[in-house]
């Protein structure tokens, strides 16, 4: 998809503020039992589809409106993707503003994550 100068230059300006890792990190994090909640921020459409197991689904439309519900804890381990990684920087920008402080993007999203042959849930 060809996004706009104007969306990668918001989201660049967001990566400068943020925690990013990449889909290997979080998948050794996950065969390791790590304790974190991974959150898939795109559309519910996208989640339909197919999404990353153990993901709970909290859209870039209600993420901001619903966070404190699903985790009511400040310093609860966050890691958000969405399909490439530039919505979910936009998002982890959000929750730092809301007062997380452990909140990570991941890089390359779920596209990232279905090339690399990972299990996807339906």
């Amino acid at each position: 998809m060809q996004h706009s100068t104007r969306f990668l230059t918001l989201v660049d300006q967001a990566r400068a503020q943020i925690q990013e890792t990449d889909v290997a990190t979080v998948k050794s994090w996950l065969d390791a039992g790590k304790e974190f909640v991974l959150i898939d921020n795109r559309e519910e459409s996208e989640w339909a589809k197919g999404h990353i197991p153990g993901a709970i689904y909290l859209g870039r439309g209600i993420l901001e409106r619903d966070i404190e519900q699903r985790c009511p804890d400040l310093a609860t381990e966050i890691v958000v993707y969405c399909g490439g990684g530039y919505r979910s920087a936009l998002s982890v920008e959000n929750l730092q503003k809301m007062g997380y402080t452990k909140v990570i993007s991941m890089d390359g999203g779920f596209r990232g994550w279905k090339e690399a042959g990972h299990e996807i849930a339906e």
